[in-house]
């Protein structure tokens, strides 16, 4: 008998035993599966080749001791990146790939028009403002892609020779190569793109951000990029209208003293186009599915018993104003109007590739002609890559 009931005590003790466990991998089933995974994990560490386990741990929050081969080195944890800062990395990811677009509309001008759309609520329409593609307008000679509209009755010119002599020009990287001056320097633009035109829109201005200088700005851009060196003037030459050419002509004269490296000299202005009736034309071209103001070259030159002297060199100029207008077209189909070659002068006796350059008018916006300045920067790159020594 007491042997039967010690095996009854012994069976309740098992049965007991077994609930209890049941019990307790009921409540800390979860801990066990834990701590099975780290024993399966370490194993895997030990057993496993590294390169072919990816492990990513949580990042640590505090300081924690670096194993090395050599003395102990406490490395710091790096902190969290917050959701704010991944949207600014993200922000200027996408920033940085619309500074690479060559026809991005760049932030300053985005700004100004944001500024004028909200003040334009008031503008009257005064005048219309109509766009023009100038083509074969005018054209008295073409060859190739060069178009010229001359206006010189007795000078002829043969654009085919002239594409086929070189340039005077001779170029190194480590010197100023090019001037780019404005002796009409608070020309300015319209800054949206709407159609009409309001007398109280200012055409010139004082300010460097909507005046000739941030176009001039984005052709040096262009030229510097491409690893040349630049030199731009910005003075305000036409604080008096009358005697502009001769206070611009002081500043490319000081500057070629000091960096007689300098060989290309542009002037860069703006056009103005208005019909009888008061319509404004604003030439305009189509690249890269953008709009750009187009540009007109002007080339002069000295006639015997002409009201031009002092020009004796002028040949040389007209050679490079082909040579842009050709390579500018290479690069953006239609974005010159026919060069305009006539007995002028225009301080472009100063050096042999010295041109005036107009783009656009005041009834183009300043984003277009910005843009064009890009295109003209590039185009000016490629000929200075042909005569680098």
């Amino acid at each position: 008998m007491k042997t039967d009931k010690n095996k009854v005590i012994r069976c309740i003790i098992c049965i007991l035993s077994l609930c209890l466990s049941g019990v307790m991998l009921f409540f800390f089933s979860d801990a066990l599966i834990t701590l099975a995974a780290d024993v399966a994990l370490e194993s895997a560490k030990t057993f496993l080749p590294q390169k072919g386990l990816h492990i990513n741990p949580p990042a640590p929050t505090t300081t924690a001791p670096v194993t090395t081969a050599g003395p102990s080195v406490t490395k710091p944890a790096e902190p969290a990146t917050t959701t704010a800062e991944k949207e600014s990395t993200t922000e200027k990811s996408v920033s940085t790939v619309k500074e690479l677009e060559f026809n991005r509309t760049d932030k300053d001008i985005l700004d100004l028009m944001k500024e004028a759309e909200k003040k334009s609520k008031k503008d009257k329409e005064d005048g219309k403002i109509s766009e023009y593609t100038y083509k074969n307008d005018g054209v008295t000679d073409k060859y190739g892609l060069v178009r010229v509209k001359n206006v010189n009755n007795k000078t002829g010119i043969d654009i085919k020779k002239l594409l086929e002599t070189k340039s005077d020009l001779t170029v190194k990287k480590d010197e100023p190569a090019v001037l780019i001056f404005h002796t009409h320097t608070t020309e300015t633009y319209e800054i949206l793109d709407r159609g009409f035109y309001a007398i109280g829109h200012k055409t010139r201005s004082n300010d460097s951000a909507v005046n000739m200088v941030r176009v001039g700005e984005e052709i040096v851009r262009e030229i510097e990029s491409a690893g040349y060196k630049v030199i731009h003037d910005k003075v305000i030459h036409d604080s008096s209208y009358n005697g502009a050419y001769a206070h611009s002509r002081k500043s490319v004269e000081t500057y070629l003293e000091k960096y007689p490296s300098i060989k290309v000299v542009l002037d860069i202005h703006r056009d103005a186009i208005q019909r009888s009736d008061g319509t404004k034309i604003k030439p305009t071209a189509t690249v890269d599915g953008k709009k750009a103001a187009q540009i007109m070259i002007i080339s002069g030159c000295q006639e015997e018993g002409g009201p031009i002297e002092g020009f004796p060199n002028w040949k040389k100029n007209l050679v490079f104003a082909v040579e842009l207008q050709n390579t500018l077209e290479e690069l953006f189909e239609g974005i010159t109007r026919p060069l305009y070659f006539s007995p002028r002068k225009y301080n472009m006796d100063l050096t042999d590739c010295s041109l005036l350059v107009e783009i656009g008018s005041d009834a183009n916006t300043l984003d277009e002609a910005v843009y064009t300045g890009r295109c003209l920067g590039k185009a000016v790159s490629k000929i200075l890559e042909k005569y680098e020594e």
